[in-house]
């Protein structure tokens, strides 16, 4: 027995909600659905949408469900995100509070601390990328200092914004052609 459709809407209805839509996905299954309530089979109408009768099933199903607005394809929601409130909480006061470098062995925040931290708090594995991903909505960006050699000269560098350093080139001993008897 295949499940019957909304009894608030007609093939005139729905063929109307076709035409007004935008979505040509939408509207070829409207127009499947228009066709099932001016008494043609589910079969006929599979081969008007082009799909199998399951997939015309779960028009129906969408269709009772939520009217025209529900047979509109939509993003998939995706994988449930691994940081609960009290997780994004502790990774806000870290970062919000600093390391510790006694304590953390580090200077500065990197990526791979932070998850270290939450392995070591809560047991949680979390990626580079994902937590990556997850500070940034939290409205942090990854900010890094320009590096500094270890060994630099701090005189050489004022030395070399004064141009203090001799010039690259210098005058030969020798006479120029023009010179030359």
């Amino acid at each position: 027995m295949p499940i019957a459709l909304r009894t608030d809407f007609d093939a005139i209805a729905v063929r109307a909600a076709a035409r007004r839509s935008k979505d040509g996905a939408q509207a070829r299954r409207l127009l499947a659905l228009a066709a099932i309530y001016e008494g043609a089979s589910r079969t006929e109408a599979a081969r008007i949408g082009g799909v199998t009768l399951q997939i015309v099933r779960d028009w129906v199903m969408k269709f009772n469900a939520a009217g025209p607005d529900g047979l509109i394809d939509r993003k998939a929601p995706g994988p449930q995100s691994l940081l609960k409130a009290a997780h994004r909480a502790a990774l806000v006061e870290a970062i919000e509070r600093g390391p510790i470098p006694a304590v953390h062995g580090v200077v500065r925040w990197r990526i791979i601390d932070l998850a270290q931290m939450l392995w070591d708090d809560f047991s949680l594995s979390v990626s580079r990328p994902t937590l990556s991903r997850e500070l940034r909505a939290l409205g942090y960006r990854k900010l890094s200092a320009r590096p500094r050699p270890h060994a630099q000269d701090p005189d050489a560098i004022e030395a070399f914004k004064k141009g203090a350093l001799p010039p690259s080139w210098t005058r030969s001993g020798r006479l120029s052609r023009e010179a030359l008897p």
